[in-house]
């Protein structure tokens, strides 16, 4: 009873260190800011601990404890509005361009990222979809072809932004909602098979994307260009060693690594805290995703089950597309590490989705 009445007691734990551990990560990387004038730092943390902190941490008390299902009937039109929202980007005086891309809008002096909360409005309908197709026994062509659409049309809004890296998040969660509803080897591998030609053509048809395929084959190529960003992250990790050179000492985020509070600071996190810092940063991002899909499995029903495994994918994956790809393991994304990077919108939806979690392990059988 009393784990039903206050949640998972190892996630929350878990949730808990990660937003500790970011919040000074987070810290440590803005140090490397101060050096560059054209960078307003106290603007940046601002909004990072308002909206992003304060603004997450209440959300996630309130969402932890509205019952889960009350999502399912709000699942499409919130949905529709995260879809109507992200085209607004597209909109000329009220979509933020940055470093050749489009992912913002300007509310009242604040910039929000639209595909943070598109994230949650596709998790919310595929968890609502499947559970409806799976109760009307509909074909598994008619549970597909939905799927395909919705992803189609959230592929069409990131890769015009372009967000190459946040649609591989929006498609790793579709195919794992999938394949947890119960969904086809044949076609899930007909997705794949989709997928790989997809970044083909992407390679062929956008230069960036060719450039990151290549850089990844061969780092050492292009040192000050193409490849300069995985350069200075590995000589920032390569330097911590085994114990890091302390909190608030790395070099590489002055002036060297780009985007140190950005997609780039689990770099600056392996140069401070070292091979066993980093280590414990990837098990907690482990545990989170273990510890939730057993809550997941053990939720009283489908939605759920669907629910709740598609928000641990999301906010896990994203985590570690962006840590492979700071260590080399595959191409640079530009996804940032949630719960660490700059972005108050990131940082308060993860927080949302973690308490939405921690509302179905109340209702969930798990010991």
């Amino acid at each position: 009873m009393n784990r039903a009445k206050s949640g998972d007691k190892l996630f929350l734990g878990t949730v808990f260190f990660l937003v500790i551990a970011g919040t000074f990560i987070f810290a440590s990387a803005s140090l490397g800011l101060l050096s560059r004038s054209d960078i307003g730092i106290q603007s940046i943390a601002l909004k990072q601990i308002l909206i992003g902190l304060v603004g997450g941490i209440i959300s996630f008390t309130i969402v932890s404890k509205i019952h889960y299902k009350h999502w399912r009937p709000l699942a499409l039109p919130i949905f529709i509005s995260t879809i109507i929202l992200t085209t607004l980007i597209f909109i000329p005086g009220v979509g933020i361009s940055h470093g050749g891309a489009s992912r913002w809008i300007d509310i009242l002096g604040f910039s929000l990222q639209p595909s943070e909360i598109l994230k949650l409005g596709f998790v919310l309908f595929l968890a609502w979809f499947f559970t409806s197709s799976y109760a009307s026994r509909k074909s598994p062509l008619y549970n597909f072809l939905p799927f395909i659409g919705a992803l189609t049309l959230v592929g069409i809004l990131l890769l015009k932004q372009p967000d190459t890296g946040t649609f591989m998040v929006f498609f790793t969660t579709g195919v794992a909602m999938y394949f947890a509803s119960g969904g086809s080897w044949k076609k899930l591998a007909m997705l794949l098979f989709s997928a790989i030609l997809g970044i083909a053509l992407l390679a062929f048809f956008r230069p960036y994307v060719k450039d990151r395929i290549t850089t990844f084959l061969d780092p050492s190529q292009d040192a000050q260009g193409s490849s300069y960003q995985i350069q200075q992250a590995f000589i920032a990790i390569g330097s911590g060693g085994m114990f890091g050179r302390g909190f608030g000492q790395s070099v590489q985020k002055f002036n060297f690594l780009p985007e140190p509070i950005g997609d780039s600071i689990f770099a600056v996190a392996g140069e401070e805290f070292g091979f066993m810092g980093s280590l414990v940063i990837v098990l907690s991002f482990l545990l989170f995703i273990l510890r939730g899909l057993a809550i997941s499995a053990k939720a009283p029903d489908l939605f759920g089950r669907l629910l709740g495994t598609g928000l641990v994918i999301l906010i896990g994956s994203q985590s570690f597309i962006n840590i492979a790809a700071l260590t080399g393991l595959i191409p640079l994304t530009g996804v940032p590490l949630l719960f660490v990077s700059q972005g108050g919108t990131a940082l308060l939806l993860a927080l949302i989705e973690s308490g939405i979690v921690v509302n179905i392990s109340r209702h969930s059988s798990t010991a």
